[in-house]
């Protein structure tokens, strides 16, 4: 990663807008495995910290800012033999920790705002605490040159992995052996990990949103096979979903297919500066219910059915958020804006306006859901808006998601995942 760290830090202090405080960013400390052994998981630094930083191995770390010097001090662990003999660690640039007390007595009168990992026994100001995170967030969400190539080749190494799979998708394939071959791939192609736990599902399987992969569950033929999963290099993620299709399909699972893939190109494409995230999400859920309302599947005007809810029934989370240096990368709302309470909107992971440099993921999705369609009270409120008994014939079928990563810029959305093959059904 070839950042300049020094320069992001002096952008970053500007947009806090800092004048007296002492800014304090904690990486975070190793964690015990949950057994009786000196095994630990493996260390992330906060990301708020790495943000500033580029110190993945930071074990305590803390970066300091005093805003009225206007100045960025590291402090860092001093590395010991046995760390050297054990781990093979470096000594990281900065000073070391054991300087941090007395620096911080010489500003212990001034208000404290602690962001990344809290530090044992410095009490912050919460409130100014929330509202800098804010700004740090909304400050980091424009995507730097840097920051885009290591996303295009993170999407380059997820689509080494998607290609690898596409022979496999046949019946007698299970959910385990596409997650082994695909991460194999990932990792050949210089991905350092995943960037979150790969998701498989077959069958109804495919409508259980974060379901793990089994050698158990093996696809046949008619049934829909869902990936959710993406490589991870330098911290960046990349996050997509495809959905196939194994053998011979039902008509109306092609429509469902279809209805699902229209509203997804669509909706990329609107990605643009000035659109409002929010607003997206709605005209893409009328997508999806003027389709349902194509396969009788539901009744009635499409944006009347949005405003009813009922497109909750099928589509019930959001159509999208942020990606970068973490799954939901400053998702989030838009500065001045509060948390909307309508219960359709829980699962929408940012209320923004989409500005140049955004990388967002766009991934609508239809299903049929057995823990919600059973459900008598939606049954019963949603009664004359539903072919309930179409629906049943079809709880067995699971779902739809497809997913890309875009990239908002000052014409043209650039998808950064558009290499990734999607089934033509």
């Amino acid at each position: 990663m070839n950042f300049n760290f020094p320069a992001r830090r002096e952008r970053i202090a500007r947009a806090l807008g800092l004048t007296n405080e002492v800014l304090l960013i904690g990486a975070g400390h190793l964690l015990p495995k949950p057994e009786i052994s000196d095994a630990h998981l493996p260390f992330i630094a906060h990301q708020e910290y790495y943000y500033l930083t580029g110190h993945a191995d930071a074990i305590g770390g803390i970066l300091a800012f005093d805003a009225a010097l206007g100045e960025w001090t590291s402090f860092v662990a001093e590395t010991t033999e046995m760390d050297r003999v054990w781990e093979g660690r470096e000594q990281l640039p900065g000073e070391f920790l054991a300087a941090f007390p007395a620096w911080f007595a010489a500003r212990r009168d001034r208000p404290v705002i602690m962001l990344g990992d809290p530090i044992a026994g410095i009490p912050a100001d919460e409130a100014r605490t929330h509202a800098v995170r804010e700004l740090y967030k909304h400050a980091r969400r424009p995507k730097e040159p840097g920051e885009v190539l290591l996303m295009q080749r993170g999407a380059a190494a997820t689509a080494a992995g998607y290609a690898a799979i596409q022979p496999l998708l046949r019946p007698g394939v299970s959910e385990r052996s596409l997650q082994i071959e695909l991460e194999t791939a990932y990792f050949r192609a210089g991905a350092q990990t995943t960037g979150y736990d790969t998701i498989v599902g077959i069958g109804a399987q495919s409508a259980v949103f974060h379901g793990s992969p089994s050698p158990a569950r093996v696809a046949k033929d008619g049934d829909f096979i869902l990936i959710d999963s993406g490589a991870q290099i330098d911290r960046y993620v990349t996050d997509v979903t495809r959905t196939y299709a194994i053998g011979r399909i039902s008509p109306f699972q092609r429509d469902l297919y279809q209805a699902v893939l229209g509203a997804q190109q669509r909706a990329c494409d609107l990605c643009r500066p000035g659109m409002e995230w929010k607003a997206l999400h709605f005209s893409t859920a009328a997508d999806l219910m003027c389709s349902l309302a194509a396969m009788g599947v539901v009744r009635g005007d499409p944006h009347a059915l949005v405003e009813q809810d009922v497109h909750t029934l099928f589509y019930p989370h959001g159509l999208g958020h942020m990606v970068g240096l973490g799954v939901r990368d400053a998702s989030g709302l838009e500065p001045g804006r509060n948390f909307d309470p309508r219960p359709s909107l829980r699962s929408l992971r940012m209320d923004l306006i989409l500005r140049e440099n955004y990388i967002v993921t766009v991934e609508p999705g239809l299903y049929f859901i057995p823990a919600i369609l059973s459900d008598p009270g939606r049954r019963a409120r949603h009664r004359n808006a539903v072919n309930w008994t179409l629906v049943d014939q079809h709880l067995h079928i699971g779902g739809v998601r497809i997913e890309d990563n875009i990239l908002v810029t000052a014409g043209e959305p650039v998808n950064l995942t558009e290499a990734i093959p999607k089934q033509s059904v």
